[in-house]
């Protein structure tokens, strides 16, 4: 890395044992968010330790004014970084399973408790840290569902080669709940990114670096080296480069209220999905479960 330096430092507080946090210090002072690799039979997906371990992370840095405590001081946050600790996925998005069972019992509270945890999870990500810092997605394999949604809401979105991404929710007759076709459009408008919603596709880091929704593409192994780079080229401007950022959010806002309104169809959709809809769930359950086997890793 030539004359760079990173210097690291453990997070203080120990937010969960399903996300590492680590802020590397000196002039850029970058906070890795790393979501753990899934246990042997589990799923990369966002299941509730994971998604509560975010919403600590998130209320720490928001509540100590875009800063982390660290050495007996609160350091303060310039760039803040996503990332998975699995070599092959992101995040699956929504637990499935976790969703199957609630559809099971009809139990509309659980299933709208899940889905407003990852609203406010992603509307934090999208919103909090604009004015102070700028969020980086580091994508190093799938990014599907919920997995896009997350890598979307960042401000710079950083793919391996060889990542995919798609919202295959409309394959068992859902949509994605938190945000999907907001953030989408965003980068490439209402009517495409409806198209994308709707269409099940999985498309390639190359095709969205194309069309916008990609912002930076690297070789395989290289997305760390990329986030550093990323990083020293917007140290140099940083504050007009905020500026523009912030501009931007103002320009282009999440509105919270619509958000929220998403969220209570999905789940009265949810709870009246036909049988159809529910097998095409279960053989995609049991496809996550399959390719996150020894056996084909």
């Amino acid at each position: 890395m030539g004359a760079l330096e990173y210097k690291f430092a453990p997070a203080q507080p120990l937010v969960s044992a399903r996300i590492a946090i680590e802020l590397e210090r000196g002039s850029s002072n970058v906070l890795w968010a790393t979501m753990a690799r899934a246990a042997e039979g589990e799923c990369q997906n966002f299941s509730l330790p994971l998604l509560h371990g975010m919403r600590e992370l998130l209320q720490v840095v928001r509540d100590n004014g875009a800063r982390w405590p660290c050495d007996d001081v609160l350091a303060p946050v310039h760039y803040m970084v996503l990332r998975s600790g699995h070599p092959d996925y992101f995040s699956l998005g929504g637990d499935l399973s976790h969703f199957r069972a609630c559809i099971e019992r009809r139990d509309k509270e659980a299933l709208f408790q899940y889905s407003r945890l990852c609203l406010d999870i992603l509307y934090d990500w999208a919103t909090v840290l604009n004015n102070h810092a700028t969020t980086i997605a580091l994508v190093q394999g799938r990014a599907l569902g919920g997995g896009f949604e997350a890598a979307l809401s960042a401000d710079y979105l950083i793919a391996e080669e060889h990542s995919e991404f798609g919202f295959p929710e409309i394959l068992f007759g859902l949509f994605p709940c938190t945000g999907g076709m907001n953030l989408l459009a965003r980068r490439v408008g209402v009517y495409e990114a409806e198209r994308m919603m709707i269409d099940g596709r999985i498309y390639s880091a190359a095709e969205l670096k194309e069309n916008g929704v990609v912002d930076e593409i690297c070789p395989k192994g290289d997305g760390t080296l990329a986030v550093h780079r990323f990083i020293a080229d917007h140290g140099k401007h940083r504050h007009a480069r905020l500026t523009l950022q912030r501009a931007r959010h103002r320009l282009a806002p999440l509105d919270y209220r619509e958000l929220l309104v998403l969220v209570e169809e999905w789940v009265e959709a949810a709870v009246h999905l036909p049988e159809t809809d529910l097998k095409a769930m279960d053989m995609l359950i049991r496809l996550q479960r399959n390719s996150q086997s020894p056996a084909n890793r």
